[in-house]
């Protein structure tokens, strides 16, 4: 099992920039790849963006695709997110799900940070 927990959310102004953090814990030897992933008030949950834990390969959705950074430090066992020129509708819960060895279909997931982009 891996634990997740996530920080650095807060509320920004448009174009502005945050770096989000998601620190992992427990059997993150397990771990091959991570995701970020958010959900807007009222709306479904929705991909962000990927990384592989060992090669950090990454993989972007279109909407987010050059405004955010997904990276990863694996001697912190740490995944961020960054990101730049901030809209009104990058407002959400921003969630950290890992993948592991063990258990492939069901990712862990963090607890979520609040992103608020105020216009």
């Amino acid at each position: 099992q891996v634990q997740l927990v996530e920080s650095g959310g807060g509320l920004v102004q448009a174009g502005g920039s945050l770096r989000l953090s998601c620190a992992a814990s427990g059997r993150t030897f397990t771990i091959y790849k991570m995701n970020w992933f958010r959900q807007p008030t009222g709306k479904e949950r929705e991909f962000v963006a990927s990384i592989t834990w060992s090669g950090g390969t990454t993989i972007y959705a279109d909407s987010v695709q050059g405004r955010f950074t997904i990276s990863r430090d694996t001697a912190k066992n740490t995944m961020y997110l960054q990101i730049y020129s901030l809209k009104p509708e990058d407002t959400a819960i921003y969630y950290c799900a890992a993948h592991t060895r063990a258990a492939p279909t069901a990712p862990n997931w963090g607890q979520g940070t609040q992103v608020t982009v105020s216009s």
